[in-house]
């Protein structure tokens, strides 16, 4: 039984600095699991999923759904950061991630409150476009 302890806490370590290293990205399970086979863990798709799930209760990932919505991408979740309450951005070329914690956000939500009758939820939420580096290397073609 320790071992299996051991097991799941160096896999966990490893999905956690796979995460780390791709903080500004999402990424999907299957990445993780290939990280984790180029490190030498054998650890199945199903505890990959098991552990995403754990570290999204605690809330040391976000879950996202993936652009095309067929499955879900996750996040390191920035420590200073309340994610349900700003909308995340990312960007459709290179995958870069950002969350909109600014003063915008307040607004954007009253206007919808006052205008439109509707109370915006951003956990979860993304809108695609293209950052600004890749912006500027698509108008330079």
């Amino acid at each position: 039984m320790e071992a299996k302890q051991f097991y799941n806490t160096k896999a966990r370590k490893y999905i956690l600095e796979y995460l780390s290293q791709n903080r500004d990205t999402t990424v999907t399970a299957a990445d993780i699991s290939e990280y984790l086979d180029a490190c030498g863990l054998s650890v199945n798709l199903t505890t990959v999923y098991r552990y995403l799930s754990r570290l999204v209760k605690e809330r040391k990932i976000i879950k996202f759904s993936s652009e095309k919505g067929a499955g879900w991408v996750y996040q390191l979740s920035p420590d200073e950061k309340a994610c349900d309450e700003h909308i995340h951005v990312k960007c459709i070329n290179c995958g870069k991630l950002l969350h909109l914690d600014c003063g915008f956000m307040n607004d954007l939500k009253a206007h919808l409150a006052q205008k439109h009758g509707f109370c915006l939820k951003c956990s979860g939420s993304i809108l695609y476009g293209l950052c600004d580096e890749c912006n500027k290397k698509d108008r330079a073609k």
